[in-house]
């Protein structure tokens, strides 16, 4: 973290300057952006906007105050990196339970009334991500971002207790959605209003009204399967209840098992079996009683004493996808309004899913509506969330729709004894987060040159790797330096010779956010010889930013661990952190040509 730039800094360095326009108290009647909605896609995009201090950009939620409980909990590694560029991974790992293994539990072949655990296996066999699995309450995710959006230049701060009625894109040319809202509570409390914006993103759920009111919806299927989840306190002699466990029994069922943060909660999936294609739905009806009755069957022989219930529902499985995540339905229009999260896609809550591509929806138009309000990127930018987005929402359904339905599979009825841990490994990578790869686009290049640096795919995250900082040889981790402040990251390696083409070329400081890598070990770079682009002069003082000339070291190559050319690469990265260009040292005009696609 860099501070004191602009003077001495005694208080909390999390809080950045204040900047932009003073913040209204009462809700403004015209903003810039509109979120409908405060669960992760919309605290994402949230805290995101909150950067752009010139952006007016307001958050209603219907609730009168923060999430105390939340359904989701599990927090994949591709998640955990984006918190790194809000500021906000370290206090979250260390409050988090962290999943470092995955049990198995069968029938046993002698005696199988009786479950015997099968198979223990690694949570990342392959160390994909240098950050972990973990599970957390939503409510205490929602707070970090409330917390990143309350101490960013904006000061911005929810909305609580109003209530989204509807929508209306008029004529207006500056701020053409009008929306009509309510308020729940205080003392303005039953009163509406109207609110013009330029544009809005719905994250209000699976029963959006956001999504009601431009003409989108929700279309797929049931799987006609019913689970009781609920968070219990509980004494038990089963021997793996602190670790992750999928647990099959002969004929009462299955369990998914999570561990909670804390040390003594612990969330199960219960397994209520088949539901009537054309019933009534009783399943919803289910008593806690019965569900704990039959976590208790499962787990035979061992006993499941539960002392409290903190939460519990029951669910019926259900996967659903809408045809696009915005109000446009002619070619050329300009969207106005978008959806996120479960507003657009709805699935199981078994592969853990649900708030992790929430929040990446809320990351990926936020940075592109803030780069277009600032008025820095051509509207044309905001065409691509949805063609982005849907992709991966779809590839989800389809893993989910293949994972719920293995979990709710009788042992005996599986391929294979070790069946389901072989595809739980075989498959780690998408319930990680790692296999969302956007497809060519104004934002994304074509992999002309991806030979350059095969480790970083064009179209993936950003994945990091171990460099060090010359200035003062610590090491660090490449990829943790960059913030969700809406800048493109432009990561220069560096030739044999220290070869750097002409860096002065490639962008400026307020969009973009320059680094050079050298391939000699750190004691043999001279920083006066570095160009003066990789050590840049800012704030009031005109102090040098010492921490952006890296190098490798004698137990890290970033070069062999990432496969980059001994004859140097240029790799840009979006301010989401997925990379959009690979690019020799000397192809200047080529990103150019790209950025022009972009910036205005």
């Amino acid at each position: 973290m860099q501070f004191h730039d602009s003077g001495y800094v005694s208080g909390d360095p999390r809080v950045q300057p204040a900047a932009g326009p003073a913040r209204p108290v009462e809700l403004p009647d015209r903003v810039d952006a509109l979120i409908v909605g405060a669960g992760p896609a919309g605290m994402a995009a949230f805290a995101q906007l909150s950067q752009f201090p010139q952006v007016s950009t307001r958050l209603i939620e219907r609730r009168p105050g923060r999430l105390e409980i939340g359904q989701a909990d599990g927090l994949q590694a591709r998640s955990i990196e984006s918190f790194q560029a809000f500021g906000f991974a370290q206090r979250l790992v260390e409050e988090a339970y962290r999943i470092y293994s995955m049990a198995f539990w069968r029938p046993s072949p002698q005696e199988p009334t009786h479950i015997v655990r099968t198979g223990l296996v690694p949570d990342d066999p392959s160390g994909i991500s240098e950050f972990p699995h973990l599970i957390l309450n939503q409510a205490r995710v929602l707070d970090y971002f409330a917390e990143f959006a309350a101490h960013s230049p904006g000061r911005a701060a929810p909305d609580y207790g109003v209530e989204f009625l509807g929508l209306e894109v008029t004529g207006d040319a500056d701020h053409p959605v009008r929306v009509d809202v309510r308020h729940r509570t205080g003392p303005r409390q039953g009163e509406r209003h109207s609110i013009r914006a330029k544009y809005v993103v719905g994250c209000d759920g699976a029963r959006s009204r956001v999504r009601e009111a431009i003409g989108r919806r929700l279309v797929g299927q049931d799987a006609l399967h019913a689970w009781g989840v609920m968070d219990v306190l509980a004494e038990t002699d089963f021997p793996d209840f602190r670790t992750k466990c999928a647990i099959q029994s002969h004929d009462g069922g299955n369990i998914l098992l999570i561990p909670r943060e804390g040390g003594y909660l612990t969330r199960f999936y219960v397994d209520l079996g088949e539901v009537p294609e054309n019933g009534d739905h009783d399943v919803r009806s289910t008593s806690l009683e019965t569900i704990v009755a039959r976590a208790g069957r499962i787990l035979h022989p061992y006993s499941l004493d539960v002392r409290d219930v903190p939460w519990w529902s029951v669910y019926e499985v259900g996967h659903r996808l809408t045809d696009r995540f915005d109000d446009v339905y002619e070619r050329g229009r300009e969207p106005r309004v978008f959806i996120a999260g479960d507003a657009c896609h709805t699935h199981s809550a078994k592969a853990g899913q649900g708030m992790n591509v929430s929040i990446q929806d809320g990351w990926n138009i936020a940075w592109k509506l803030g780069l277009v309000l600032d008025g820095r990127a051509r509207k044309s930018l905001l065409g691509t969330y949805s063609a982005e987005r849907q992709v991966v929402a779809q590839n989800l359904i389809t893993f989910d729709q293949e994972w719920s339905s293995l979990m709710a599979t009788p042992a005996q009825n599986l391929p294979g004894p070790t069946y389901l841990e072989d595809f739980y490994v075989r498959t780690f990578e998408f319930p990680a987060g790692f296999m969302t790869r956007y497809e060519p686009s104004m934002l994304i290049a074509e992999p002309v040159y991806q030979s350059l640096a095969p480790g970083f795919p064009i179209g993936k995250r950003f994945r990091s790797a171990w460099v060090h900082r010359v200035s003062d040889t610590t090491p660090v981790q490449l990829g943790h330096h960059a913030r969700a402040d809406g800048r493109w990251r432009i990561y220069v390696f560096a030739g044999p010779h220290g070869e750097v083409g002409e860096p002065e070329k490639l962008g400026h400081q307020a969009s973009f956010d320059l680094k050079v890598i050298y391939q000699q070990p750190f004691g043999e770079v001279d920083l006066r010889r570095v160009p003066a682009v990789f050590r840049p002069r800012g704030g009031p003082f005109r102090l040098t930013d010492w921490e952006k000339v890296h190098a490798t070291g004698p137990e890290h190559d970033i070069f062999a661990e990432r496969e980059i050319s001994r004859d140097g690469a240029v790799v840009v990265v979006r301010p989401d952190q997925y990379v959009a260009h690979v690019l020799p040292l000397t192809a200047h005009d080529e990103l150019r040509h790209f950025f022009d696609g972009i910036f205005l």
